[in-house]
């Protein structure tokens, strides 16, 4: 997935503006955006996990965040034609089919030219498997490109993480536009 970010041209995406959803404290943002991306925005629904990351986790980087958007994804509109990347990591699982399905269609509208969206999340190896302690559902990698194709994207990319052990189900990103 990383050559998306640093491959220039047609049909790459830029390194202009990246939203992350589902940003948490600003591991993804710190440790990945940072070195790539010129603007970043972050959107969590804790607030206080977006305060953590501009007055302590980000350092002095966290003036570049131009953005905090404190919203669940179910209620949040991403700005219209705003953004090269749109990453979302371990929150797709917090939305029903229907609620992720909505905000993708959303997203689709809110990139540039060549933008994407990645989706990196857990993956059941079969069906839809309902966490009970965190209420989350993980999707067949089949049933995510269903939901991605309703929503009128087309997948672009789809990579497994390597290095898990065999014994918690695999994380799989989806790069679509």
């Amino acid at each position: 997935m990383k050559s998306l970010f640093h491959q220039q041209g047609p049909g790459k995406a830029g390194t202009h503006r990246v939203l992350d959803c589902g940003s948490g404290i600003g591991r993804v943002t710190k440790g990945v955006f940072l070195p790539v991306f010129e603007k970043l925005e972050m959107a969590d629904m804790m607030e206080h996990f977006l305060l953590h990351a501009h007055e302590e986790y980000l350092g002095a980087d966290a003036d570049r965040v131009e953005t905090y958007y404190c919203f669940n994804l179910q209620e949040f509109t991403p700005p219209k034609n705003k953004y090269d990347v749109i990453w979302m990591q371990w929150v797709a699982c917090h939305l029903t089919d229907k609620d992720l399905m909505n905000f993708l269609i959303r997203c689709k509208k809110s990139l540039r030219p060549n933008g994407v969206i990645i989706i990196k999340d857990n993956m059941a190896r079969q069906g839809c498997k309902l966490d009970p302690i965190d209420s989350s559902i993980s999707r067949h990698l089949d049933i995510m490109k269903v939901i991605i194709n309703k929503a009128g994207l087309e997948v672009l990319a789809v990579e497994k993480q390597e290095g898990f052990p065999d014994v918690i189900m695999p994380v799989w990103m989806i790069a679509m536009q």
